[in-house]
């Protein structure tokens, strides 16, 4: 019995840890499939854009509601079944939206004529774009994903790389 309580004390404050990584691996894996597709340097992961990006998460599936943030960093947003998918199930969902993007200045980056088809993924390669961070939180029956990146893309004019 001795053994049991530190083990499960370790347990405790490493699943935390271990989750994080989890997610950090995952997003970053997609992130930088995409990023090493079209030429561009690789992402950092950013625990302060994490940081934010749980405190916004949170307020979000506390509220019932799904919308971006007014902070000066560039921002994805992914919402679905609560434990149905995976971390990187979650990013390949705006890594998918290259089916519809041609190469141009932002806003003219999609097949279909509106940049909001693409802006995920071009949020993801955008190539001034340096960090990111993630969060899940949970609200009724669904889990939220938010993304911060600094520096921010889909900047009107200006091509993602």
């Amino acid at each position: 019995m001795k053994i049991c309580i530190p083990i499960a004390l370790l347990l405790a404050v490493a699943s935390p840890a271990l989750a994080q990584d989890m997610m950090s691996d995952q997003i970053l894996a997609v992130h930088n499939n995409e990023r090493a597709a079209v030429g561009v340097a690789p992402l950092s992961w950013s625990d302060t854009l994490a940081q934010d990006a749980q405190t916004w998460a949170d307020h979000l599936a506390a509220e019932g509601k799904f919308e971006h943030s007014s902070t000066g960093d560039g921002e994805n947003l992914w919402m679905g079944s609560t434990g149905y998918y995976s971390y990187g199930d979650m990013a390949q969902a705006w890594a998918d939206e290259k089916a519809l993007f041609k190469y141009g200045a932002f806003p003219d980056l999609s097949t279909d004529g509106n940049w909001a088809s693409v802006g995920h993924y071009t949020q993801m390669i955008w190539s001034t774009t340096t960090q990111v961070g993630c969060a899940k939180s949970t609200g009724s029956s669904m889990d939220i994903l938010v993304c911060r990146y600094r520096t921010p893309g889909n900047y009107w004019g200006q091509k993602p790389y």
